[in-house]
């Protein structure tokens, strides 16, 4: 046969045969969801989806370099950003099994040099985010960093040792922390007298065969077939989206959509003498009150139809990756971009909507809405009663609660709200969010107090307040310079015009707001200052908080 003639058949059979477990309906459903990146000049991605051990969707849409007009391909490479920490996990996880360390090991036993908090915190508390330590972007940007500057593992280690405080007791809360996953590369690096890239590269990569795949410690480095990121400004245009930091554990972990459907299939069809350490990934511990925490070795184990689901997205520059698998379907979905968008993530559940189909319930599950719940409805007197301003003091935030049309408001900014709607005298459930979210309120001699539980998960607690107008002489009362020894860093609270403002020399200045007594509200990365006074009743500092961070002191000096 004619060598010309033969090469369409030899596509056409390979391709009937990557898309042998899923229809051509399907198939056609879910490219359609990424058409709009293959946009003349437009950036993309690559897509994979993998079932019962087959690959039966491959596809790249879009520009890996708008600069050049380069296509992205199934072979382009994407930093994978937060995706890396499952990774991680996993050297922790083979050093267990060889007996080189325990999860429930102190980290002071590897890393000595870290402070002393009077609390033991283990690497288990380091892999499900249970730690209580500050993560780097967060402390950093305090610290006066920008979102350019480099970053590296050292710059983290420089500030790790000098901090005094935890952001809480260790396993009594989750808080995502990217420090546990970098400081586990020098547990790592300590055990094996390795390098990281190279150990994971010998010890995790190649066996699993994912050749394409290595760790980035260096940004620097020219590699081929590397993505370029971009990012949208607010005229919709495209900026590049240059990954300045060099910090690794916790992200910066390069791979192409194959190479993660290898690795997520394993948690499927575990390849030869692997089956022991991806179950281990998918452990989960209870909080110190037996509260659930979902979050296991550096991935999300959940339920989505009924069904098991282990997941985690991942964010760097301009890339976005989100990345799933459904070990009941042997079902493994990539979707690696380098662009940021807000729709990835759901692009990916869309995927996952396409072929989970057949799970859908016959009778749809109705949202709540008010007619729904008219027989709980509540008078507009009583419904009053829960107005008030509600300040969450261990998380540093308010909410505002106020009737609006007969209907609770629940308030997170001017321009952010969600109805709350009677589900008995005191007690309400929040319309138009995904989650299932509960409030109920407490009305006492000692005053307002709501408490907020989300799916289930550890309840939140608000005390009401009363906002009033601060008098000149009482805002220039918090004008001051204020340092952090932990930090090395200085901010500068001053009043000009009867406003508020906090000064750093790296970031600038920028307006703050009272949202309480003693309580100022600013941008990032001073997001709260909570004002402290001695015996006398004067400011000698402010403890700051910017969501990662909790309660940094800052001491006064003028």
């Amino acid at each position: 046969m004619n060598l010309k003639k033969l090469i369409p058949i030899i596509i056409l059979l390979f391709a009937f045969s990557a898309n042998a477990q899923i229809s051509k309906v399907q198939y056609q459903q879910i490219d359609s969801l990424f058409t709009e990146w293959n946009k003349s000049n437009h950036p993309g991605g690559a897509i994979g989806i993998m079932q019962n051990g087959k690959t039966v969707f491959l596809k790249a849409y879009g520009l890996a370099s708008m600069e050049y007009l380069v296509p992205n391909t199934i072979g382009t490479l994407f930093n994978t950003g937060s995706v890396s920490k499952q990774f991680t996990a996993m050297g922790i996880v083979l050093l267990q099994q060889q007996g080189k360390l325990s999860f429930d090991d102190d980290i002071r036993k590897y890393l000595p040099e870290l402070p002393d908090f009077g609390e033991t915190i283990s690497i288990r508390h380091m892999l499900h985010h249970t730690s209580g330590l500050r993560s780097l972007h967060a402390m950093l940007g305090l610290a006066g960093w920008r979102g350019d500057d480099s970053r590296t593992n050292e710059d983290l280690n420089r500030f790790m040792n000098k901090q005094q405080d935890l952001n809480f007791k260790p396993g009594d809360e989750y808080l995502y922390c990217n420090t546990g996953y970098m400081l586990m590369v020098n547990i790592i690096e300590r055990v094996t007298g390795e390098k990281f890239p190279k150990w994971m590269k010998n010890n995790v990569f190649e066996p699993l065969g994912m050749t394409n795949t290595y760790v980035e410690d260096n940004y620097n480095r020219i590699v081929l077939n590397n993505a370029t990121s971009y990012y949208k400004d607010e005229s919709n245009d495209f900026n590049r989206s240059v990954e300045y930091w060099g910090y690794i554990g916790s992200g910066n972990m390069h791979s192409t959509v194959e190479d993660i459907l290898i690795w997520l299939n394993n948690f499927s069809e575990p390849s030869l003498n692997w089956e022991r350490a991806f179950k281990m990934l998918q452990t989960t511990d209870k909080l110190n009150d037996g509260s659930k925490n979902n979050y296991a070795f550096g991935v999300t184990v959940d339920e989505v139809k009924g069904l098991k689901r282990i997941q985690h997205g991942g964010a760097i520059g301009g890339f976005r990756s989100f990345v799933s698998a459904y070990p009941e379907e042997q079902l493994s979905i990539a979707v690696l971009t380098n662009f940021s968008s807000s729709d990835s993530r759901q692009k990916k559940a869309q995927i996952a909507a396409v072929l989970l189909k057949k799970y859908d319930k016959e009778i749809a599950v109705k949202e709540k809405t008010t007619e729904d719940l008219r027989a709980n409805q509540l008078s507009n007197e009583k419904l009053k009663s829960f107005e008030a301003s509600y300040w969450n003091d261990k998380d540093n935030y308010a909410r505002k609660i106020y009737l609006k049309n007969d209907t609770l408001r629940y308030s997170r900014s001017a321009t952010n709200e969600s109805p709350i709607v009677p589900i008995g005298n005191d007690s309400f459930q929040m319309l138009k969010v995904s989650a299932d979210l509960k409030v109920k309120f407490e009305i006492n001699g000692k005053g307002k107090s709501m408490i907020v539980t989300v799916n289930h998960g550890q309840p939140s607690l608000f005390q009401g307040f009363e906002p009033t107008l601060r008098t000149k002489k009482e805002l220039a009362s918090y004008s001051g310079k204020f340092y952090s020894p932990e930090l090395e860093t200085t901010y500068d609270i001053y009043l000009k015009n009867d406003t508020l403002f906090y000064h750093n020399a790296r970031h600038g200045d920028f307006k703050m707001k009272v949202l309480k007594k003693d309580v100022l509200e600013g941008e990032w990365p001073l997001n709260i200052a909570k004002f402290q006074r001695d015996e006398e009743g004067n400011i000698n500092g402010i403890l700051v908080s910017n969501g990662r961070v909790r309660n940094l002191w800052f001491e006064k000096h003028q």
